[in-house]
Protein backbone atom coordinates (compact mmCIF):
# COMPACT_ATOMS: atom_id res chain seq x y z
CA UNK A 1 0.00 0.00 0.00
CA UNK A 2 1.35 3.38 -0.90
CA UNK A 3 0.33 6.62 0.83
CA UNK A 4 1.02 10.18 -0.17
CA UNK A 5 2.92 12.31 2.33
CA UNK A 6 4.00 15.92 2.15
CA UNK A 7 7.52 14.67 1.43
CA UNK A 8 6.48 12.23 -1.23
CA UNK A 9 5.25 8.63 -1.48
CA UNK A 10 5.69 6.21 1.43
CA UNK A 11 5.53 2.44 1.12
CA UNK A 12 3.65 0.98 4.12
CA UNK A 13 5.41 -2.33 4.56
CA UNK A 14 6.91 -3.63 7.76
CA UNK A 15 10.49 -4.74 8.19
CA UNK A 16 9.73 -8.27 7.06
CA UNK A 17 8.40 -7.01 3.76
CA UNK A 18 4.74 -7.80 4.49
CA UNK A 19 2.15 -5.13 4.03
CA UNK A 20 0.12 -3.90 6.98
CA UNK A 21 -3.03 -5.46 5.65
CA UNK A 22 -1.99 -8.78 7.26
CA UNK A 23 -3.58 -9.67 10.54
CA UNK A 24 -1.20 -9.05 13.48
CA UNK A 25 -0.19 -12.03 15.55
CA UNK A 26 -0.97 -12.10 19.25
CA UNK A 27 1.38 -13.45 21.87
CA UNK A 28 -0.34 -15.71 24.40
CA UNK A 29 0.32 -15.06 28.09
CA UNK A 30 2.77 -17.39 29.81
CA UNK A 31 1.07 -20.58 30.88
CA UNK A 32 2.82 -20.69 34.27
CA UNK A 33 1.58 -17.24 35.34
CA UNK A 34 -0.20 -17.45 38.66
CA UNK A 35 -3.36 -15.38 39.03
CA UNK A 36 -2.46 -14.63 42.65
CA UNK A 37 -0.11 -11.86 43.61
CA UNK A 38 3.38 -12.73 44.67
CA UNK A 39 4.24 -11.91 48.28
CA UNK A 40 5.56 -8.42 48.86
CA UNK A 41 9.34 -8.39 49.18
CA UNK A 42 10.65 -7.63 52.64
CA UNK A 43 13.50 -5.28 53.43
CA UNK A 44 16.62 -6.98 54.72
CA UNK A 45 17.62 -6.17 58.27
CA UNK A 46 21.02 -6.73 59.77
CA UNK A 47 21.69 -7.41 63.41
CA UNK A 48 24.26 -5.38 65.29
CA UNK A 49 26.59 -8.38 65.29
CA UNK A 50 26.31 -8.77 61.49
CA UNK A 51 26.95 -5.06 60.95
CA UNK A 52 30.01 -5.16 63.21
CA UNK A 53 31.28 -8.29 61.44
CA UNK A 54 30.96 -6.65 58.01
CA UNK A 55 32.55 -3.43 59.27
CA UNK A 56 35.47 -5.37 60.75
CA UNK A 57 35.94 -7.24 57.45
CA UNK A 58 35.92 -4.05 55.42
CA UNK A 59 38.32 -2.36 57.84
CA UNK A 60 40.77 -5.26 57.42
CA UNK A 61 40.31 -5.24 53.63
CA UNK A 62 40.82 -1.48 53.28
CA UNK A 63 44.58 -1.90 52.78
CA UNK A 64 44.26 -4.60 50.12
CA UNK A 65 41.36 -2.99 48.22
CA UNK A 66 38.92 -5.84 48.82
CA UNK A 67 36.04 -3.70 50.05
CA UNK A 68 34.23 -3.89 46.71
CA UNK A 69 34.34 -7.69 46.78
CA UNK A 70 32.86 -7.74 50.29
CA UNK A 71 30.11 -5.33 49.26
CA UNK A 72 29.24 -7.47 46.22
CA UNK A 73 29.25 -10.65 48.30
CA UNK A 74 26.97 -9.14 50.95
CA UNK A 75 24.79 -7.29 48.43
CA UNK A 76 25.40 -3.90 50.01
CA UNK A 77 25.99 -0.39 48.75
CA UNK A 78 28.93 1.70 49.87
CA UNK A 79 26.51 4.29 51.28
CA UNK A 80 25.12 1.66 53.65
CA UNK A 81 28.64 0.94 54.82
CA UNK A 82 29.20 4.66 55.38
CA UNK A 83 25.99 4.93 57.43
CA UNK A 84 27.02 1.95 59.58
CA UNK A 85 30.45 3.49 60.19
CA UNK A 86 28.85 6.74 61.32
CA UNK A 87 26.55 4.83 63.65
CA UNK A 88 29.47 2.86 65.07
CA UNK A 89 31.56 6.00 65.61
CA UNK A 90 28.67 7.96 67.15
CA UNK A 91 27.65 5.46 69.78
CA UNK A 92 29.92 2.43 69.46
CA UNK A 93 27.44 -0.38 70.01
CA UNK A 94 24.38 1.54 71.20
CA UNK A 95 23.61 2.89 67.72
CA UNK A 96 23.82 -0.58 66.19
CA UNK A 97 21.40 -2.25 68.59
CA UNK A 98 17.92 -2.62 67.12
CA UNK A 99 15.58 -0.21 68.87
CA UNK A 100 12.17 -1.28 70.09
CA UNK A 101 9.32 0.67 68.67
CA UNK A 102 6.67 2.33 70.76
CA UNK A 103 6.74 4.27 73.98
CA UNK A 104 9.86 3.88 76.03
CA UNK A 105 9.45 2.36 79.50
CA UNK A 106 9.86 4.75 82.39
CA UNK A 107 12.92 3.77 84.38
CA UNK A 108 12.58 4.99 87.95
CA UNK A 109 15.63 6.05 89.89
CA UNK A 110 15.96 3.71 92.90
CA UNK A 111 17.59 6.35 95.11
CA UNK A 112 14.90 8.92 94.32
CA UNK A 113 12.17 6.36 95.02
CA UNK A 114 13.77 5.44 98.33
CA UNK A 115 14.01 9.08 99.40
CA UNK A 116 10.38 9.66 98.45
CA UNK A 117 9.26 6.60 100.43
CA UNK A 118 11.25 7.73 103.48
CA UNK A 119 9.65 11.20 103.37
CA UNK A 120 6.19 9.66 103.06
CA UNK A 121 6.91 7.28 105.94
CA UNK A 122 8.04 10.17 108.17
CA UNK A 123 4.93 12.18 107.27
CA UNK A 124 2.64 9.25 108.09
CA UNK A 125 4.42 8.62 111.41
CA UNK A 126 3.87 12.26 112.36
CA UNK A 127 0.16 12.01 111.50
CA UNK A 128 -0.11 8.80 113.56
CA UNK A 129 1.50 10.48 116.60
CA UNK A 130 -0.89 13.41 116.21
CA UNK A 131 -3.91 11.09 116.00
CA UNK A 132 -2.76 9.11 119.05
CA UNK A 133 -2.36 12.36 121.03
CA UNK A 134 -5.91 13.39 120.12
CA UNK A 135 -7.23 9.98 121.21
CA UNK A 136 -5.41 10.26 124.58
CA UNK A 137 -6.95 13.70 125.17
CA UNK A 138 -10.39 12.32 124.32
CA UNK A 139 -9.91 9.48 126.83
CA UNK A 140 -8.92 11.93 129.57
CA UNK A 141 -11.91 14.21 128.83
CA UNK A 142 -14.24 11.21 128.92
CA UNK A 143 -12.76 10.07 132.24
CA UNK A 144 -13.23 13.59 133.74
CA UNK A 145 -16.83 13.74 132.58
CA UNK A 146 -17.53 10.26 133.89
CA UNK A 147 -18.39 8.76 130.49
CA UNK A 148 -16.67 5.43 130.01
CA UNK A 149 -15.16 4.98 126.54
CA UNK A 150 -15.31 1.66 124.79
CA UNK A 151 -11.86 0.11 124.70
CA UNK A 152 -10.65 -1.86 121.74
CA UNK A 153 -8.54 -5.00 121.87
CA UNK A 154 -5.53 -3.02 120.68
CA UNK A 155 -5.70 -0.63 123.64
CA UNK A 156 -5.79 -3.52 126.14
CA UNK A 157 -2.67 -5.16 124.75
CA UNK A 158 -0.51 -2.02 124.63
Amino acid sequence: MVMRNTDGLIDLKNAAGHSEACKPTTVPPPSAASPELSPRPRRRTFSAAAKLRILAETDRAADTGGIAAILRREGLYSSTLTDWRRQRDAGAFAALKPLRRGPKPVVAQPAADLDQLRRENARLRQRLEHAEAIIEVQKKVAALLGMPMATSERDETS
